[in-house]
């Protein structure tokens, strides 16, 4: 996507014998949702399925808060119902990688979403009901977080399904401004029906929010879904074999940048569990204001998504992730010790960008460099990531317990900075990638 969406400028003598091409890109926001319908509907039914995401990490989080108050325990119980929601991506990330490879991917999430539709309406009331403790939202994380290991995965692979191959960078652009965005807006919402009209109303919004997409995908259409070339008899473990020999001996560079995603998903990602603490102990605040931090900060993500969806890639899209990864880190640094509201909702607007471009090229190259028959299970390459943050966020927890949150934030920055600058130095295949 660097080179496309552009025009370009003869500059040279005025005997016309020798030019300098200049790039100026072309404004193009909006073009894979006017051209293609399907992409619409897949849209706004990832709008939906986002925004239930990001509501139900902060109504859990809070809930846990809530529930074990009293408890010495309550800051490391409530960083880690967080990474519960990730923790099913280190079994299930090749199984949805496998089952979208093989299965209509359109069908496969409409039946998760269905599920979760009842489930989190059945919660709920049990919520409501005052019936339920910690154990029972860690739970509920965690059967969501196996749903999300399945559907996560095959939502991504499925854009490439609803546009041509010319548009598939613009498409995943475009599409990205609905995890930013949907930060932004899911727990704004989520943090006043806390504190105004209790847990029960966020647990029925993420219900009816996974009700959109699936009202949304049973009408669409996958025009572009390739021919799968391996025989129909193979087995679904062969399949899954495949898989690993595909990354492992054909296209290595995948597994580096997996690697390297362990820095923005695993060891920076528990700031987000954190939030809850942060806000009470170094802000002294409410959930309120715990919305707002996290709003504030899908805000940064959507302006970086919007740029990117608008002007595309301007430099290779491997030294992107690499710089992305190391300004991630520098930024939660900085974030440890903000102590003033403003500058902790600066701090935390400025993480985001980073993050969303690093997410952003990283599924825009995995969908590039696969085949379509491939593409599920290169894309749940990310849920071993994402999973990780379960296993990191109980460390950051426990020592966020026995220091101060401040210090496991800073803790985590200067991990995060210390990966990102070896990559940095030794990652060559990674920093001139741009499929």
């Amino acid at each position: 996507m660097s080179s496309s969406g552009s025009a370009s400028v003869a500059r040279g003598s005025p005997d016309g014998r020798s030019s300098r091409r200049i790039r100026i890109p072309r404004m193009q926001t909006l073009d894979s949702l006017r051209a293609y319908p399907n992409f619409r509907l897949l849209w706004v039914g990832d709008f939906c399925s986002n925004n239930a995401l990001w509501l139900q990490m902060l109504t859990a989080g809070w809930l846990v808060r809530s529930l074990t108050e009293n408890s010495p325990y309550s800051t490391f119980l409530v960083v880690t119902v967080g990474g519960m929601a990730m923790l099913p991506g280190l079994i299930m990330a090749p199984i949805a990688g496998t089952l979208g490879d093989r299965m209509d991917r359109r069908k496969l999430i409409i039946g998760i979403q269905s599920f979760m539709a009842v489930f989190s309406f059945l919660f709920a009331v049990l919520v409501g009901q005052q019936l339920v403790s910690h154990y029972h939202v860690y739970m509920y994380v965690f059967l969501g977080g196996i749903c999300l290991s399945i559907t996560q995965t095959n939502r991504m692979a499925l854009i490439a399904n609803t546009v041509p191959r010319e548009s598939m960078a613009n498409a995943f652009a475009t599409n990205v401004l609905t995890i930013p965005g949907t930060r932004m807006i899911g727990p704004f919402i989520g943090g006043i029906l806390i504190t105004t009209l209790g847990f029960f109303w966020n647990f029925t919004l993420e219900s009816l929010l996974y009700l959109g997409t699936v009202i949304a995908y049973l009408p669409m259409k996958t025009p572009y879904v390739e021919r799968r070339t391996a025989p129909k008899d193979v087995s679904f473990i062969a399949d899954l074999v495949a898989g690993f020999v595909y990354v492992w001996r054909d296209k290595r560079v995948l597994l580096y940048i997996t690697i390297l995603g362990f820095v923005p998903n695993t060891i920076l990602e528990p700031v987000m569990f954190l939030l809850p603490v942060f806000t009470s102990e170094v802000l002294r605040s409410g959930a309120d204001v715990g919305g707002y931090l996290v709003a504030i900060n899908g805000l940064g993500g959507l302006l970086m998504a919007f740029l990117i969806a608008s002007f595309g890639f301007i430099f290779p899209k491997g030294k992107i992730i690499l710089v992305a990864a190391i300004v991630s880190s520098v930024f939660i640094l900085l974030f440890a010790y903000a102590a003033l509201l403003p500058l902790a909702m600066l701090l935390i607007m400025l993480f985001a960008p980073s993050q969303t471009a690093f997410r952003t090229a990283t599924v825009t190259l995995q969908t590039l460099i696969a085949p379509d028959e491939m593409r599920s299970r290169v894309m749940s390459l990310q849920r071993y990531s994402m999973g990780g943050v379960v296993i990191f966020s109980l460390v950051v927890g426990w020592f966020a317990e026995v220091t101060s949150v401040s210090i496991a934030l800073m803790a985590m920055g200067i991990i995060g900075l210390v990966v990102g600058l070896l990559f940095w130095v030794f990652g060559n295949q990674i920093r001139e990638l741009d499929a």
